[in-house]
C-alpha cells in the first residue's frame, strides 16, 4: 500500500532534483528558487495523480502535458532567452508518449484483423 508520507518524500526529492537539474541547465539568471516555483505545481498534482493511483496510459499523459506546462512556465519566468534544446525538451515526453500510444494501437489493430479465409468464394 502507498503510503502518504511516501509519496510526499518521493516527489519532493524529485521536485528538488528536477529544480537542480535544470537550474545548472538554464542560464544563470534564472535560479533553482525560481524553477522550483514554476515546476511545484505540476509535482503536486502529479504526486495527488499517483496517489489516487490513475491508470497508467491517463498517468503518463498527465505527466506529459504537466511537463510541458511546466517548460511554458520557466520560459516565461526566465529573464533571459532559453536555449533551444531546453524549449525542445518539453516536448520529448509528449512525443515519446505519442510514439508508444500509436505503436499500441498500430499493434492491436493487426491482432484484430481477421485471417484470411482458405476458400475462395
Amino acid at each position: 500500500m502507498r503510503h502518504p508520507l511516501d509519496i510526499v518524500a518521493m516527489f519532493a526529492a524529485l521536485w528538488l532534483l528536477a529544480s537542480m537539474v535544470l537550474d545548472a541547465l538554464t542560464p544563470k539568471e534564472l535560479t533553482a528558487v525560481m524553477i522550483a516555483v514554476a515546476i511545484g505545481p505540476a509535482i503536486i498534482i502529479t504526486a495527488v495523480f499517483y496517489y489516487l493511483r490513475c491508470p497508467r496510459t491517463d498517468f503518463a499523459v498527465m505527466f506529459a502535458a504537466l511537463w510541458l506546462i511546466s517548460d511554458i512556465a520557466i520560459a516565461f519566468i526566465s529573464p533571459k532567452e532559453l536555449p533551444h534544446f531546453l524549449i525542445a525538451l518539453g516536448f520529448v515526453p509528449a512525443l515519446l508518449i505519442g510514439i508508444v500510444l500509436h505503436w499500441q494501437r498500430f499493434q492491436r489493430r493487426h491482432a484484430r484483423l481477421p485471417l484470411p479465409s482458405a476458400k475462395r468464394g
